[in-house]
C-alpha cells in the first residue's frame, strides 16, 4: 500500500511539474490596431517586458486602421502559434469571426483598452466613463457656460460612446439649464489627428470662431483641435481635453493650450494584459484573475468579465506627478515653457 502511495505521489509531482513546465514558453499574440500612435509603444514595452519576466513569448501584428487587415492578423498570430491574444480593436464588430475562431479553438481572448463584446473574451481598460467625467470636469471648471464642440473617437470604437456618455454625466444640467450650448459634435474617423483638425476647422468656421471650450476625448484629436484653434488666433484662449498623457499633450498642458490629460499608465495596462493572457492560457478561469469585475454596460449588454485601472486627470497643478513617475522628463514636458508652471520651476 505505502509502495502505492508513493508511486502516486510521484506521478502527481511528474504532473506539477508538467503542468509549471506547460505554463512557460507560452506564445502571447497581440493584435494593435494602429501601432503609429506612441501611446501604444508605451504599453507594448510593458507587455513585452511582463512575458520576459514570466519567460513566454510576445509576437504582434499592427493592422495600420484596417479591420481588414485585423482581421487577418488574428488568424496569423494564431496560425503562427499563439496561445492567447491581446486585441486593441480596430472595430470590434469586423474583427468579430477572428475572436469566435480563437475562442473555439481554445485560445483565450483580452480585450485590450477597446471592448470586444463577445463573453468568450477577456475585458481589460481604464473606467473609461470617469475619463469621459474627468475631461468634462476639468473644461468645466474654466467655462461653466458657452459655445461647447464635442470631438468625439471613432464611431467604430465604443469607447468614444462611453467618454461621451461620462462627459455629458457632469455638463448635462448646465446643458438643460441653457448654460452650455452643444454648437458642434462630431466623431473622428479612426481616432486620426488630422480627422479632428478637419472637424474643428469646420466647427469654427459654422460658429464665426464664437467657441468656448472643446471636450476632445484623446490626445490626438485634442492636438488635432489645437492645431485648427492656433490657426485663428484662439489656442491658449479656449479649454481642451485629451487623455493618454501623450508627451505632446502635457507639453500642450504645461504651455496652456491644452486644459487636461487623462493619464492612464499604460505602462500597468500593458503588464496586467499580459499577466491575465498568461494566467487565462495557463488554465485560470477568466472569474478568477485578481481584480475582476462583471461589466454589462457596453452597446449589447453583454456580461463581461473585466478588470478596470483608475485614471488621473494631469493638468498645469499636478504636472510633476508624470514627471516624478518616470513617464516624462523635465525637459520634454516643459519645453518652451515661460509661464508660471511650479513643476517646470
Amino acid at each position: 500500500m505505502k509502495s502505492v502511495l508513493k508511486l502516486m505521489a510521484g506521478v502527481a509531482v511528474i504532473v506539477s511539474l508538467h503542468s509549471v513546465a506547460q505554463a512557460k514558453d507560452l506564445v502571447v499574440g497581440v493584435s494593435w490596431s494602429n501601432f503609429q500612435e506612441e501611446r501604444w509603444k508605451t504599453d507594448e514595452a510593458a507587455m513585452k517586458a511582463a512575458l520576459e519576466a514570466s519567460g513566454d513569448k510576445y509576437i504582434s501584428a499592427d493592422a495600420q486602421s484596417s479591420p481588414a487587415k485585423q482581421l487577418t492578423d488574428i488568424e496569423s498570430l494564431i496560425a503562427q502559434g499563439a496561445n492567447a491574444l491581446i486585441v486593441l480593436a480596430q472595430d470590434s464588430d469586423a474583427i468579430g469571426p477572428a475572436i469566435e475562431k480563437a475562442t473555439a479553438e481554445g485560445i483565450p481572448v483580452v480585450g485590450y483598452d477597446r471592448l470586444i463584446e463577445n463573453p468568450a473574451a477577456f475585458y481589460i481598460t481604464f473606467d473609461n466613463k470617469e475619463v469621459g467625467r474627468m475631461q468634462a470636469r476639468e473644461v468645466f471648471k474654466l467655462k461653466p457656460e458657452g459655445n461647447y464642440v464635442f470631438i468625439k473617437g471613432s464611431s467604430a470604437d465604443p469607447n468614444a460612446d462611453f467618454l461621451f456618455s461620462g462627459q455629458m454625466e457632469v455638463l448635462k444640467e448646465a446643458v438643460d439649464a441653457g448654460k452650455i450650448k452643444n454648437v458642434g459634435e462630431a466623431y473622428t474617423d479612426g481616432w486620426k489627428p488630422e480627422n479632428a483638425q478637419k472637424n474643428m476647422e469646420q466647427f469654427l468656421t459654422a460658429n464665426d470662431n464664437k467657441v468656448d471650450a472643446v471636450v476632445a476625448s484623446n490626445d490626438g484629436t485634442a492636438g488635432g483641435a489645437v492645431a485648427a484653434l492656433d490657426a485663428q488666433g484662439l489656442a491658449g484662449s479656449v479649454p481642451v481635453s485629451g487623455q493618454d498623457a501623450d508627451k505632446a499633450a502635457l507639453n500642450r498642458v504645461a504651455l496652456g493650450t491644452q486644459t487636461v490629460s487623462v493619464w492612464k499608465d499604460s505602462r500597468e495596462l500593458g503588464k496586467r494584459a499580459a499577466e491575465v493572457a498568461v494566467e487565462l492560457a495557463g488554465g485560470k478561469k477568466m472569474e478568477e484573475v485578481a481584480g475582476v469585475t462583471t461589466f454589462n454596460g457596453g452597446p449589447k449588454g453583454v456580461a463581461m468579465q473585466s478588470v478596470f485601472l483608475a485614471p488621473l486627470p494631469i493638468t498645469k497643478d499636478n504636472l510633476n506627478v508624470v514627471i516624478d513617475a518616470g513617464w516624462i522628463s523635465k525637459a520634454e514636458a516643459c519645453q518652451g515653457v515661460k509661464g508660471d508652471v511650479a513643476a517646470c520651476k
